[in-house]
C-alpha cells in the first residue's frame, strides 16, 4: 500500500473514533478518549517512540522533537476532540463511518480538526522514518477539549513556560486553501489568520412578576428581552477594517473583476467605501469588518398560559480588531437603554494581537505558493476562535491556517452536517507540514 493510501486509512481509523466534547464532563465518553490516543499510538509509532510526549490535561498530548537548535521553536497545534453530531441532520453518509466517496472521507472531525492532526503526525513520522533532524526544536501540541473552549491549550502553555520554551512561530487551525472566498475572485486564496476575533458571550435578562396570562401587563418580562435584542440586531457597532483585510484586498486585486481593481488596490486611502461595500456584500463579509452580535439563545414562560416572572436571551458576540470587551460592553447597555434589562458577561475575550508578516509569515507564504502553486497567500481577521489564542501570551508570531484545499461547500459543513475533507487534500496537506519542517531556518 502507498504511503499516500495508508495517511488515507489513519484518517478514517481515527475519525471513526467519537472523541466527542461536552462542557459537562459527566457526558463525556471518556473511553473514546482513551481509545484514540491508543490508535494514534499505533498509527504513528516513531512519533510516539522519538518524541518526548507529555500528557496534559486529561488527553491532550505535548510533543517535543529535538531539533540541531532550540533558540527559535516551532509549535504545531490540532485538536482532537470533536462536536457532537445533531441527529436530525440529514448526512449523506454516517458521521462517523469515515467512509470515502467522491474522492473524499466523509465523516465529523475529518476538517475540524483530525485531518490537521493526522496530517502533521503524518509528516513528521515520514521525517523521522528518513532520520531526519529539524533545524529547530518542534512541538506539537496536541488539544483535547478546544470545543468547548477547555483548558487543555492553557495548560501546554503553562508546561511550555515552566520549560523556558518561548515559540518562535505557533500554527494552528484555521485558514485553508480557500474557493469561492471572495466575490468575483476566481484564484484559491491562501488564508493565514494573523489575528482571530474574541470571543465575548452575554446574558440579558430581565426579571417580573409573572402572573397569569389572562391578565397580562405591558412591558413584560419577554416584551422587554425582545426589544432589548431586536435593538441590537438594528443597531450594530461600527464598521471598519483592519490592517490585515486592507493587505488581503491589496494581494487580491490582480485577481479582481477589472471594475474592482481600483478599490482594492487602493483601499487603504479608501476606507470608508471599502467598508460600506463588505457591509452591503453580505453576512459573511460583513463580518469581517466589524463586530457581529448572534442571538442564540432565548428563555421565558414554561407554559403558553403562564407570563415569564423571568425572560434571558443569550448573546454571542466576535469582537474585532479595534474594538474591546469594554466597548463592546458600553454599547450593549447604550443600545439597549432599558434600566430593567440586566447584562451579564459571561465570557470576555479581546481580539488577539495580530502576528506580524515577517519571515515567519514568509515561510508559511512559501510554503503554500510550492504545494499550491496556484493560491495567492494572503492574511485575514480569523472570526473564530482557536486554541491559538492561548498562544499569543508566549509567542509574538501565532498563525492559523490549514493546508487543505477547502470548497465554500466544505468550509459550511464545518460543525453542521456532511463534514468531509477530500482525499488529494489530505496528501496535499502532509506535504505542506513536511516542507515547512524542512524549510525551518537555521
Amino acid at each position: 500500500m502507498s504511503s499516500n493510501h495508508r495517511v488515507v486509512g489513519k484518517l478514517q481509523t481515527l475519525v471513526r473514533i467519537p472523541t466527542v466534547s461536552y462542557p459537562d464532563w459527566d457526558r463525556v465518553d471518556v473511553a473514546a478518549f482513551d481509545a484514540f490516543l491508543v490508535e494514534l499510538a499505533a498509527q504513528f509509532p516513531l512519533v510516539h517512540e522519538r518524541l518526548g510526549l507529555t500528557r496534559v490535561d486529561t488527553h491532550g498530548l505535548l510533543f517535543h522533537w529535538a531539533g540541531r537548535s532550540a533558540e527559535r521553536p516551532l509549535v504545531l497545534m490540532a485538536h482532537l476532540d470533536v462536536v457532537p453530531v445533531d441527529g436530525d441532520a440529514v448526512w449523506q453518509h454516517p458521521p462517523f463511518g469515515a467512509e470515502i466517496h467522491d474522492g473524499a472521507i466523509w465523516g465529523r472531525g475529518t476538517l475540524d480538526d483530525k485531518g490537521e492532526l493526522v496530517a502533521i503526525c503524518e509528516a513528521v513520522e515520514t521525517l523521522l522514518a528518513e532520520d531526519f533532524t529539524p533545524a529547530q526544536d518542534v512541538w506539537l501540541s496536541f488539544g483535547c477539549n478546544e470545543e468547548v473552549s477547555g483548558s487543555a491549550a492553557r495548560l501546554a502553555v503553562e508546561e511550555l513556560t515552566r520549560r523556558g520554551v518561548r515559540p518562535w512561530m505557533v500554527i494552528d487551525e484555521g485558514g485553508a486553501v480557500a474557493t469561492e472566498a471572495f466575490p468575483g475572485i476566481d484564484v484559491p486564496i491562501g488564508v493565514v489568520g494573523v489575528t482571530e476575533k474574541g470571543v465575548t458571550s452575554l446574558e440579558l435578562r430581565v426579571d417580573g412578576a409573572g402572573g397569569h396570562a389572562s391578565t397580562p401587563a405591558r412591558n413584560a418580562p419577554t416584551v422587554r428581552i425582545a426589544r432589548a435584542l431586536q435593538r441590537l440586531d438594528r443597531h450594530q457597532m461600527p464598521a471598519h477594517v483592519p490592517e490585515p483585510t486592507l493587505e488581503l484586498f491589496r494581494r487580491l486585486a490582480p485577481h479582481a473583476p477589472a471594475a474592482l481593481r481600483p478599490v482594492m488596490q487602493n483601499a487603504g486611502r479608501i476606507k470608508p467605501l471599502v467598508t460600506k461595500a463588505l457591509v452591503a456584500l453580505g453576512p459573511e463579509t460583513a463580518a469581517t469588518a466589524r463586530t457581529t452580535f448572534a442571538m442564540t439563545t432565548l428563555s421565558g414562560s414554561p407554559a403558553l398560559n403562564v407570563i415569564a416572572s423571568t425572560a434571558k436571551a443569550g448573546v454571542n458576540i466576535r469582537i474585532t480588531v479595534g474594538d474591546t470587551v469594554a466597548s463592546v460592553l458600553e454599547h450593549v447597555r447604550r443600545t439597549v437603554d432599558d434600566d430593567q434589562v440586566q447584562v451579564t458577561l459571561l465570557e470576555g475575550n479581546d481580539p488577539c494581537p495580530v502576528s506580524p508578516m515577517d519571515e515567519a509569515f514568509e515561510l508559511i507564504e512559501a510554503t503554500i505558493v510550492d504545494v499550491f502553486p496556484d493560491a495567492v497567500p494572503a492574511p485575514y481577521v480569523m472570526m473564530a476562535a482557536t486554541d491559538s489564542r492561548h498562544f499569543t501570551k508566549i509567542c509574538p508570531r501565532v498563525y492559523r491556517f490549514a493546508p487543505f484545499r477547502m470548497t465554500k461547500e466544505q468550509r459550511g459543513s464545518i460543525h453542521t452536517y456532511d463534514e468531509h475533507l477530500g482525499v488529494d487534500a489530505l496528501v496535499d496537506g502532509v506535504r505542506w507540514y513536511q516542507r515547512l519542517i524542512e524549510r525551518l531556518p537555521a
